[in-house]
């Protein structure tokens, strides 16, 4: 028998029954043995005096009373009998199990695992255990087709034939010795068949470090192939006119904001080519640093690009650059120009006129070429595909990338899902930005006194955020969705209040129509779902009052309350809700206690996990088989640094180390 062989041709397993095993991903023996458990069942025995009340335990006795199955009502039935430990008389309960009387003798010893009621000194039986010292069993998921019991037994007649000697070591000894980690093939074997919790516990140990080390060595080679074959731009900066560029902003820049622009600057001076992810708090500034960013490409003789997902967006960039860089000629391409509009354009950028432009994917069409592109920063990178961002650097010979994102982005996800870049971070607000006041209201409040208090605001001039978490009526969930949320305030607020209806079932046109008038207070209301734009400055609209706010994760919560708060009054956020589980009225309490984004996503991390924050396909954060990017985050850090030592010493002291790696890593689909 080898690794790479069918699992048809083992023993008890034909074709059909390789199909059932296919459905769950297991082609190949080695696929088999890397089939782990997602949980294990501790049998272990223990005597009565140590027994907490509820838990589920083990008890070891002998029997005492014949087995008696008495009849209740139709397919109502119990099985009971007593066993004695020590001097303790135990009284055993099966339901609905009558079949086990035969396995109950009396004066024998018997191993029940069961739930313990401590007052009434019995146990209410959930299987009778065959072997007691087989204390700690895996569970793995299957389908109806594949009984646990023949996974196992597969597994165990493979390891009887001697297979798991087979399996190759894949971590240099250097590493196995610092760490103290197992080796592979007693790594495998214990997670299948560990002869106690303390071998299960290395054997996970060991497991969850190489699969944490594979990823993380996988992304510091991207990074050295990106460096050493993908070398870039040399973009060498004008120092004396940033500085005096940067003493004519309106605001001085926080320390995060300067650190973070003096690393992309000597990102860009470099030879090697730039993929860096700025990301930042909402309302840090990231957008000046990424200006100052594309100023220094322009004053070094290279055209600078924005991309981003909206057309309103792009105009609001448009407007903000064109504030910043009067000197500079910048321009915007959108996909709804008229086409003599866009036929200047195209020809600024091929000419090299335009030197700096902003707008949508527009930007990356066929008919677009630039004269000497050098940076490409793409905002709210998730909205955009890899192909997408491909393109956009296809369009220069090579320009430097950089990122940018106003989802605050937990250190544990940066360094998962953007292990192939170096990232940058403004994680302080800037001076004289006003905080956001968050308040927590029950539903039964929002007609006496939120909206009373709205009305009042609406009077004084300011504009006011309605979300709603549903476009139109659920049967599923009663909540208030964004229909009849906005004719109940039509008919609360009168033909004095204006109020517009914003959802993700509109066309992209009608939707940045409808932002537009809002900006330009043509609205005195906005009713809308989540489709509400990251970055678009309405400066007026002091107040927000989110609906539901239960349902919604920290983080979107975050991102919705920043839509308020971006001129120089006082602005208020309300979260509505009537949170019937403890986390929900957690989530409601730290949103009125915090308005760091960042302590919000490790604790939405925590509470929600990955994939429900970003969605795992799309964030580009990957599925691990027994990691825990959460729970195993010193480990992740361990990884990390140990790939990174690895591959910057690959032609020194880590060479063998490297090349045993690498080589291991050639033969994964998953690597090509």
């Amino acid at each position: 028998m080898k690794l790479l062989d069918s699992i048809q041709f083992l023993k008890g397993v034909g074709p059909k029954s390789a199909e059932r095993y296919h459905q769950l991903g297991i082609f190949t023996i080695s696929d088999l043995l890397e089939y782990f458990p997602f949980r294990y069942d501790d049998f272990a025995a223990k005597p009565v005096f140590e027994l907490i009340d509820g838990e589920k335990t083990t008890i070891i006795g002998t029997v005492v009373t014949p087995a008696n199955v008495s009849y209740y009502g139709p397919r109502r039935n119990r099985l009971t009998f007593k066993i004695k430990q020590d001097e303790v008389v135990i009284a055993i309960s099966f339901f609905n199990q009558p079949y086990l009387q035969s396995k109950v003798e009396l004066d024998k010893e018997i191993a029940i695992y069961g739930k313990w009621d401590a007052k009434k000194l019995s146990l209410t039986g959930m299987k009778i255990l065959a072997q007691v010292e087989n204390s700690f069993q895996p569970v793995y998921h299957v389908m109806k087709n594949v009984k646990q019991s023949a996974l196992v037994s597969l597994l165990q007649s493979v390891f009887d034939a001697g297979v798991g000697e087979l399996i190759p070591e894949n971590l240099p000894p250097s590493l196995l010795e610092k760490y103290r980690l197992v080796s592979r093939k007693t790594a495998v074997h214990d997670m299948h068949f560990p002869a106690d919790e303390a071998a299960h516990h290395q054997a996970l140990r060991r497991m969850k470090f190489e699969e944490l080390f594979y990823f993380q060595f996988k992304m510091q080679v991207l990074r050295l192939k990106d460096k050493c074959m993908a070398r870039g731009l040399t973009i060498d900066f004008d120092k004396e006119a940033l500085v005096e560029k940067i003493k004519t902003l309106p605001f001085p820049l926080t320390a995060a904001q300067k650190q973070s622009l003096r690393e992309i600057i000597t990102d860009m001076a470099s030879p090697y080519h730039m993929n860096r992810l700025l990301q930042g708090d909402v309302g840090s500034g990231k957008t000046v640093v990424a200006s100052l960013a594309m100023y220094t490409a322009v004053k070094a003789g290279f055209q600078a690009a924005l991309m981003v997902p909206t057309e309103i967006l792009a105009q609001q960039h448009y407007d903000s650059l064109q504030a910043l860089f009067p000197e500079l000629s910048v321009g915007l391409l959108t996909g709804g120009m008229k086409i003599a509009e866009r036929r200047d354009i195209l020809a600024g950028l091929e000419s090299g006129e335009i030197q700096m432009i902003t707008g949508t994917h527009a930007l990356i069409q066929e008919s677009v070429n630039y004269h000497a592109l050098g940076l490409v920063i793409t905002d709210e990178q998730h909205r955009f595909g890899v192909n997408q961002r491909r393109i956009f650097r296809e369009k220069g010979q090579n320009p430097d990338v950089l990122m940018m994102t106003a989802t605050p982005i937990p250190r544990t996800l940066a360094i998962t899902a953007f292990g192939d870049m170096d990232v940058s971070i403004i994680d302080e607000l800037p001076a004289g930005r006003k905080p956001i006041t968050t308040r927590w209201v029950k539903h039964e409040q929002l007609l006496p006194s939120v909206l009373p208090w709205v009305s009042d605001e609406i009077t004084k001039g300011a504009q006011v955020y309605f979300i709603s978490p549903l476009i139109e009526e659920s049967e599923v969930m009663d909540l208030k969705n964004a229909t009849d949320l906005f004719h109940d305030l039509q008919a609360f607020f009168g033909d004095n209040v204006k109020i517009a209806l914003l959802h993700g079932k509109l066309k992209n046109s009608e939707k940045d129509q409808i932002m537009m008038d809002f900006k330009a207070r043509k609205y005195d209301v906005l009713v809308s779902t989540t489709v509400i734009e990251v970055g678009v400055n309405v400066p007026n609209a002091t107040l927000m009052v989110i609906m539901d706010a239960d349902r919604f994760g920290l983080s979107q919560l975050h991102q919705l309350r920043g839509r308020v708060g971006r001129g120089e009054k006082k602005s208020t956020t309300i979260l509505v809700a009537n949170p019937k589980s403890d986390s929900g009225k957690h989530r409601m309490k730290i949103m009125t206690e915090t308005q760091n984004g960042f302590v919000l996503a490790e604790e939405d991390l925590k509470m929600r996990g990955s994939g429900e924050i970003f969605g795992t396909r799309q964030s580009g954060i990957p599925e691990f088989s027994v990691a825990d990017i959460v729970n195993d985050y010193p480990i992740l850090e361990v990884a990390r640094t140990e790939a990174i030592t690895i591959c910057k010493e690959k032609d020194g002291s880590q060479k063998a180390a490297y090349e045993m790696i690498l080589a291991n890593l050639s033969n994964e689909e998953s690597f090509d």
